[in-house]
């Protein structure tokens, strides 16, 4: 299995959201609206992913 790569975009801004959810962003690591990062696919960056998926522009690469 390769290791598959995701692009992820933060689209709406952090302000007012729930902790939980500005600190599954800050895990993906991700700091400020239109930051965009690499991070592999795994089972755990994808339950971040999921859990915000309204904020976020993500593409597999």
């Amino acid at each position: 299995m390769a290791n598959k790569e995701l692009k992820v975009t933060l689209v709406k801004s952090l302000i007012g959201r729930l902790k939980s959810h500005q600190a599954c962003v800050r895990g993906l690591g991700l700091r400020r609206t239109n930051h965009t990062v690499t991070v592999t696919d795994t089972p755990e960056n994808r339950g971040m992913i999921n859990k915000v998926s309204y904020m976020l522009s993500v593409e597999e690469i």
